[in-house]
């Protein structure tokens, strides 16, 4: 059974870049058709896709967010990394790893077979 566990800082100060990694077990980064995603729910809002990289490394960003947006991988470690740069008190959220079997930027979470127990952070001084 395929597991993903988020991890990383639960406050970040405002202008310096949130870092998450999401450790994946029972399953390879690198199989074929899965697509390695970033979510984050804002409190009281609805989800909101950030980007995926793929199981060959390609990555794509939700424009919204994708010049402060990075994703990357460690097969080695069998995790991927979240890196959003300049972040802002409207950065605070839930933030979710998940696994989708085909390419999606639609956070419904029908779209995806495997999710992270989610993360809280903050951005705050």
């Amino acid at each position: 059974q395929v597991q993903l566990q988020e991890s990383g800082p639960g406050l970040v100060k405002p202008s310096q870049t949130l870092s998450l990694t999401c450790t994946v077990s029972g399953g390879s980064i690198t199989t074929n058709y899965s697509y390695w995603t970033w979510i984050r729910q804002p409190p009281g809002k609805g989800l909101e896709w950030i980007g995926y990289i793929s199981y060959s490394g390609n990555t794509y960003y939700s424009p919204s967010l994708e010049s402060r947006t990075s994703i990357s991988r460690d097969t080695s470690k069998n995790q991927f990394t979240l890196q959003l740069s300049s972040v802002t008190p409207q950065d605070t959220a839930a933030y979710y790893c998940a696994r989708a079997p085909r390419a999606t930027i639609n956070p419904n979470p029908r779209e995806y077979d495997y999710w992270g127990q989610g993360t809280q952070v903050t951005v705050s001084s």
